[in-house]
């Protein structure tokens, strides 16, 4: 877990910094693709709109569920730019850290003042 701590460090740091660029208002998708540049612009491997397959007994169904962000196959980064953050949105990354078997996650909504009130560290338990 010691790396991905490491990894949710970096990509705050680097979502701080596209919020305080861009600021609050725009479409998710802008985000996404500045964090993109960000996270990617550090050295870090990431990827983005991940196609995520739901595994059932012995089924692969592609489902047409995709991560906003994967980093380094370790850290799922969900985005949104919303007017608040609620519990389905937390289940949502709870169900994608099931799914991937990460253990970390990070639901950052830009739609905020100040990017600290927008970001929830999900753990898989």
């Amino acid at each position: 877990m010691q790396f991905e701590n490491y990894l949710a460090t970096e990509v705050i740091g680097a979502a701080i910094n596209v919020h305080k660029t861009l600021g609050p208002g725009l479409l998710e998708s802008a985000y996404k693709e500045c964090l993109f540049y960000e996270i990617a612009k550090k050295g870090i491997y990431v990827e983005k709109e991940k196609p995520l397959p739901l595994i059932y007994e012995e089924i692969k169904l592609e489902c047409g569920y995709r991560l906003d962000l994967l980093v380094e196959n370790k850290l799922i980064v969900e985005l949104k730019a919303i007017e608040a953050l609620n519990e389905v949105h937390v289940a949502q990354v709870l169900t994608y850290l099931k799914v991937s078997g990460c253990k970390l996650g990070l639901l950052i909504n830009f739609n905020v003042l100040l990017l600290k009130d927008g970001i929830r560290r999900i753990i898989k338990t």
